[in-house]
């Protein structure tokens, strides 16, 4: 009896021992086999990328639908690559433009600073490249619009609501100082909004700390006496310092914004003192900008805003004496201890001497720094659909048509426009070439 069982065990045993052999077998052939589809697809893909990276990319693979934007110095179109479906963001900008205007430095800048920062806090570039006459950035289209847009459409934003937007642009700023930059054009029309509501940062042509060539003496002329002429920004609300009330200033800053972000002007509104000195200055700059953005939105307009850039200049350099909160408009401690510590020396200032003491302020006492991408926006963004361009401004519709791909060659046949000045300006983004996206309805409207 206990011979028989003794066999019996012994049988289970070796069927159980057979059972796991065969499962280690099967297995091993299994992950074997997973593991050549495995690169067999990645070895397709890669071929794929790599036909995809050879062919040469221009402007009629592009359809465009709606222009959305128009600078000083170029434009910028909703398109939809014609092979894939997937919609972007085009930027254009005249090479024509940018050498009369002395503005190679700052395209430079921003194409290499886009190519290198791949990140969910910054709007991301898929493509560059060239024709004869301009230059093209390919970017994510983000259909919320800006920040200046938001500002113009609300009179003041709740402390709440500047809490959260204050909160992402602190994190959206942290990212490219990781990166060893400094921004340098903090300010309300390049904080771009996704369809969520989120923040993503933007216009990189002023940022520096890569290469020499991105250095330029962009700032002298806002100091010339050139600029003591009136700008189309402002009226006579911020003339001579004359103290009208925030309700009013707001509506004349406002009325008179969007002409102000078109302007080959500019508005100095944003930028830190020790920019405007070229003595020296170091990432703390941003912060100032920020500061300033802050004040905007919960009083209704910039500190400094004046009737002309030499004006807004002069109460920049003395921020002491023209930093003021209106009684009118009350806000917290917090909210105004932070901006004082935002706008202030940058040796005092806050976020000078790491990111963590922007967030340990009380005023941001009760931000989820780690999930905040994830909470809904505080301003919901009604966004139909992936072309969805309703947060945009309208252009008319003769502006539709995308510029030939071989315009303004009369132009460059004078050799101060050679095009060795944009050499290696081509940059392709892997998933750029790989993806594929809903197709809206090509359209022209």
């Amino acid at each position: 009896m206990k011979a028989t069982c003794k066999r019996k065990e012994g049988k289970k045993t070796l069927e159980t021992i057979s059972t796991l052999c065969l499962n280690g077998i099967l297995g091993s052939l299994f992950f074997r086999m997973y593991k050549s589809e495995r690169r067999q697809q990645h070895a397709a893909k890669e071929t794929e990328f790599l036909r995809l990276k050879r062919s040469r990319l221009g402007v009629d693979d592009f359809e465009s639908l709606k222009v959305i934007g128009r600078g000083a110095f170029g434009e910028v179109r909703l398109v939809q690559k014609k092979d894939t479906g997937h919609v972007y963001a085009m930027k254009i900008l005249r090479k024509v433009d940018m050498v009369e205007k002395d503005q190679i430095a700052h395209v430079r800048a921003e194409r290499d600073i886009l190519a290198e920062a791949d990140h969910q806090w910054v709007v991301k570039m898929y493509y560059s490249f060239q024709d004869s006459g301009s230059l093209y950035l390919i970017m994510e289209f983000l259909p919320g619009g800006d920040m200046m847009t938001l500002l113009m459409k609300k009179d003041t934003l709740t402390e709440e609501q500047s809490q959260f937007y204050v909160a992402e642009t602190v994190l959206a700023i942290e990212s490219i100082h990781k990166l060893g930059f400094i921004h340098r054009d903090i300010k309300p029309d390049n904080l771009l909004l996704d369809n969520k509501g989120h923040i993503k940062l933007s216009d990189f042509g002023l940022c520096t700390g890569m290469k020499k060539s991105h250095r330029t003496d962009f700032y002298k002329d806002l100091t010339s006496a050139s600029h003591h002429t009136k700008t189309p920004a402002f009226g006579k609300d911020f003339a001579n310092g004359n103290p009208k009330d925030s309700k009013r200033k707001a509506e004349s800053w406002k009325r008179n914004r969007r002409a102000l972000a078109y302007s080959t002007v500019g508005t100095p509104d944003y930028i830190a003192p020790e920019v405007f000195m070229q003595t020296g200055y170091s990432s703390s700059c941003d912060w100032w900008s920020l500061g300033v953005i802050m004040y905007e939105m919960l009083i209704g307009y910039p500190p400094f805003c004046s009737e002309s850039p030499q004006e807004t200049y002069r109460k920049v350099m003395n921020w002491r004496e023209t930093l003021i909160f209106p009684p009118e408009m009350p806000i917290s401690n917090d909210a105004r201890d932070l901006i004082k510590r935002f706008c202030c020396d940058p040796e005092h200032r806050i976020g000078a001497n790491g990111i963590e003491e922007i967030k340990a302020h009380p005023f941001f006492r009760y931000v989820d720094w780690e999930h905040i991408r994830e909470r809904p926006a505080l301003i919901p963004v009604d966004v139909k659909g992936i072309d969805d361009t309703s947060n945009f401004d309208d252009f008319p519709e003769i502006d539709l048509k995308l510029p030939p791909s071989q315009q303004n060659e009369e132009e460059f046949r004078d050799p101060k426009y050679k095009d060795w000045v944009f050499i290696n300006y081509t940059f392709k983004r892997f998933e750029g070439l790989t993806q594929r996206g809903p197709r809206p309805p090509l359209r022209k409207s």
